[in-house]
């Protein structure tokens, strides 16, 4: 549409649109990087990029910033350098999404939410407006605040037609890692060395751990009784 930008570092897939005021491919913000490599921003198939949206391309020669098919991406949120976005992402109003973020299929970012760079987001996970993120988040949960997971998400899980199965085992999955207290990755691996879970949502939440540099949130914990959290899942 009328006053977009669209430079010479920028791949659209069929049926994307660009709206007012965005710019798609700019520089990276970042102090030391060379203008004069190539660089790009590649946006899948029938995406949708609203007002003032900026997509930085990636910051190595060759490499690409990466949004991908279906997403959304309301007024004035960002994509930094060298990000993964999956498919059927939406990133509401001014949310804010740092270098090296990967961000896993049907992920909700709520609006003015701030993303750390290098941290990932995993698939069908839900960030809410204004949350602090510096951990990588789990796939398929809840997540608020300064880092804080207060459930799975079990609406985006039914509204995606995830089995009773898989979500069964899910929410067993869950309190499995993040009910007790101790090192997440030990007890994720914990889980997986069971045996008890065969479900491939399972199996990808649990598998999720065994990767990432920034560490992972944790669910927020209340009173004697234990977790905060329980009753959501």
């Amino acid at each position: 549409m009328a006053h977009a930008v669209i430079t010479r570092h920028a791949v659209l897939a069929d049926d994307v649109v660009v709206h007012p005021g965005a710019v798609v491919g700019g520089d990276p913000q970042h102090l030391t990087f060379d203008t004069s490599i190539e660089t790009f921003v590649h946006v899948g198939a029938k995406s949708v990029i609203r007002e003032h949206v900026t997509l930085n391309r990636g910051t190595i020669a060759g490499a690409a910033t990466v949004i991908g098919e279906r997403c959304f991406l309301m007024a004035g949120s960002h994509v930094a350098h060298d990000c993964t976005i999956g498919n059927d992402v939406v990133l509401a109003n001014n949310a804010m999404i740092a270098g090296h973020v990967t961000i896993g299929d049907f992920t909700f970012v709520g609006g003015g939410a701030g993303i750390h760079q290098h941290c990932r987001i995993g698939q069908s996970a839900m960030v809410a407006g204004l949350a602090r993120i510096t951990r990588d988040l789990a796939p398929y949960t809840l997540n608020a605040e300064r880092d804080e997971v207060s459930g799975l998400n079990l609406v985006g899980l039914r509204r995606r037609g995830v089995s009773a199965d898989a979500i069964r085992e899910l929410k067993l999955t869950f309190r499995s890692v993040f009910l007790p207290h101790g090192n997440i990755r030990d007890l994720a691996n914990e889980a997986t060395s069971s045996g008890q879970f065969q479900t491939a949502e399972a199996r990808h939440f649990l598998a999720f751990f065994a990767a990432g540099k920034r560490g992972f949130a944790r669910a927020a914990y209340s009173g004697a009784s234990g977790s905060a959290v329980a009753a959501e899942v």
